[in-house]
């Protein structure tokens, strides 16, 4: 949808996208935070988060990925104070949560907008009444909640759907609805929990779509919980990975997606991008190189550089063939990006300088193993 957001949804500004490592002006603050829960009947006590730093800029969108049980939705509970921290300290806005009462955390939660993953829409409720909910709770007037939601019900694509219970519309139609009702309170934050996963990959895309029109002209600061590294991709300007209660890896999304360093990330990517290994191949593949074996060898290119004319300039080069097994071409945050799959002469004299030659190209390989 390519409407203009209306100004009486919030006070649209440009907001200045701070580095995410500055914390003095971070909008979500997050300093040497563990969470651990009590021990249940024959167990011990479970550490969910452990000594996590994280910060979130200004109109930013920060993706944090994890399997599940690693602590993504403990994170976001936390953030939102619907838990306290064991140790550390949590800021929103410049507010430290854990340190407030249950009278002013409830004042600071209209700042903080909240999607879920299963909608949390009251079935007795039109998609009107669903998003104006929480206005009625904050006591705002009759004249004011209606001057709010009418606005929101046409950003979000559903003017036509106000009086549509939650059992009359679809998932998409449903988070919609959520997505509003999470912007009526005109909060500076949101907080997404898995809020595409029950929903099909067109949907999603219609709905990251959605939020990321709202990222850009309202300036809100998005922390994004999933185990979907595409929805990171589509979305996100960085991306955390949580893996067992700690930050393994965190950076910008490109240079994450094209070059992870934990092996968490690269299980993630696992088919990405031509990433994985056919199955025929992967069937034959060894990690031993005996006389007269082929290396496989995964090649990733960042950038525009044909792949092709690299390849066939590397087999001359060598005096050999070079095979291309598989491969493609994609494209994260804007920028092209793609990844090859080449078999070529395991020998020394070939292998050596094949990888010295992507090296002096400034690309990334990775020797798989090898085929007879």
């Amino acid at each position: 949808m390519n409407m203009p957001l209306r100004a009486d949804l919030a006070d649209v500004r440009e907001v200045p996208v701070a580095k995410a490592d500055d914390l003095d002006r971070a909008m979500v603050r997050l300093e040497a935070v563990s969470k651990t829960f009590a021990a249940r009947r024959g167990g011990g006590a479970v550490t969910a988060l452990d000594h996590i730093d994280l910060a979130v800029a200004p109109g930013s969108v920060l993706g944090v990925i994890g399997r599940s049980g690693a602590g993504k939705s403990t994170l976001i509970r936390l953030v939102n104070g619907l838990e306290r921290p064991s140790a550390g300290r949590i800021w929103v806005d410049g507010t430290d949560i854990a340190a407030l009462g249950e009278r002013e955390l409830r004042q600071v939660r209209r700042s903080i907008g909240m999607i879920f993953q299963h909608f949390n829409l009251l079935s007795s409720r039109t998609a009107y009444g669903n998003i104006a909910l929480p206005l009625e709770i904050a006591g705002v007037g009759r004249a004011e909640i209606k001057a709010r939601v009418e606005p929101l019900l046409e950003l979000v694509g559903l003017a036509d759907k106000r009086d549509r219970y939650p059992a009359e519309l679809s998932g998409g139609q449903k988070q919609r609805v959520g997505i509003a009702r999470a912007l009526a309170t005109r909060p500076k934050v949101l907080l997404s929990d898995e809020a595409t996963s029950a929903l099909d990959p067109e949907t999603t895309q219609s709905i990251l779509d959605l939020l990321g029109t709202i990222n850009r002209e309202l300036g809100l600061t998005i922390l994004l919980i999933t185990h979907e590294m595409s929805v990171i991709r589509r979305i996100a300007k960085e991306v955390a990975v949580i893996d067992g209660g700690r930050i393994v890896e965190r950076g910008d999304v490109y240079d994450i997606f094209t070059r992870p360093g934990h092996a968490t990330t690269q299980s993630f990517l696992g088919g990405a991008s031509g990433r994985a290994v056919p199955a025929g191949l992967a069937a034959r593949l060894g990690p031993d190189r005996a006389a007269g074996s082929e290396a496989v060898v995964r090649v990733v290119f960042r950038g525009t550089l044909a792949a092709g004319a690299v390849v066939s300039s590397l087999s001359r080069e060598l005096h050999a063939d070079v095979k291309i097994l598989s491969g493609a071409i994609d494209e994260v945050a804007g920028r092209p990006f793609g990844t090859l799959l080449i078999g070529l002469p395991s020998s020394d004299r070939h292998l050596a300088p094949a990888l010295a030659y992507f090296a002096e190209r400034g690309l990334d390989t990775e020797v798989l193993g090898y085929v007879a």
